[in-house]
């Protein structure tokens, strides 16, 4: 049975949209020992389910999890090892924000033994059905796209310089898909009015590394938004009384455009395996 915090579109065409991101549930039990609710959800992913629901008129399958990142991020490496060393980035069941401040209070920060808790009740699973979900495309298609979405604030000193991108696409430094599709979406991005760079800060995380296997037909990439192109962001720091922001249907048009011929691309690129 699917778990109730798993939502789970099934399609028949060659792409999977998976969202790890956008959940903003904390269980009752967790809360507590959190800081603040509002810091516990400060780096969701917000919107992108709102951005990319057109997903479901292309017949993509749709995995999302409905739980905070805060809780466990379903896009770390799961042994602990970092995806980006020497350089700053939060946790499996992060203790931090973004910015660097405290998620837990002294002490409540989750133990060896909570982390494992965690793990077995939300990341497992999540991981268990994108698997199962692609399994079963494979078996409708030769060739089968994963496309991980995400966002993030356009300006965080403590894990970049400057502005970020709007376009941050992220295929393991090319090791995710094949080639072809990464300048098809880099052809695209580029024919935009929005800034695009490929593998830089954002190479891809746990998702595009651990499920992109182009020789096995699976082709994987992750594309990192920059908020400000979606959504009328506050840049620089951020409080409860400007963050987040509305989603507003007018101002993320010409990104939801943008990003439906991406998705586009990526489905004319799996039918394309003979």
């Amino acid at each position: 049975m699917t778990p109730d915090w798993i939502t789970l579109r099934q399609g028949k065409a060659p792409l999977l949209v998976s969202l790890p991101h956008t959940g903003t549930e904390i269980p009752p039990e967790f809360l507590p020992g959190l800081v603040s609710p509002w810091l516990a959800r400060k780096d969701c992913d917000w919107w992108i389910d709102k951005l990319y629901d057109f997903a479901a008129d292309l017949d993509a399958t749709i995995v999302r999890t409905t739980i905070s990142r805060t809780v466990i991020d379903v896009n770390r490496d799961p042994s602990g090892v970092s995806l980006y060393p020497g350089q700053a980035t939060t946790e499996l069941c992060p203790t931090t924000t973004f910015d660097g401040e405290p998620l837990y209070r002294d002490g409540h920060a989750p133990d060896a033994s909570g982390i494992a808790h965690r793990r077995e009740t939300y990341f497992d699973p999540y991981h268990a059905m994108v698997t199962q979900e692609l399994a079963r495309l494979r078996g409708l298609h030769p060739r089968v796209v994963i496309y991980d979405c995400h966002s993030i604030r356009s300006v965080i000193p403590r894990l970049f310089e400057g502005e970020l991108p709007n376009f941050n696409l992220g295929t393991n430094s090319g090791a995710s898909c094949h080639p072809e599709l990464q300048k098809r979406i880099e052809r695209l991005c580029d024919a935009t009015a929005f800034s695009r760079v490929s593998n830089g800060r954002f190479k891809g995380g746990y998702i595009t590394r651990h499920f992109g296997a182009p020789e096995n037909g699976i082709h994987a990439v992750q594309m990192e938004l920059a908020c400000r192109g979606y959504m009328p962001e506050t840049i620089g720091p951020v409080s409860a009384a400007n963050w987040p922001s509305s989603y507003d249907p007018a101002y993320a048009a010409p990104m939801r455009n943008a990003l439906t011929h991406i998705l586009e691309t990526c489905l004319d690129f799996a039918r394309s395996a003979t």
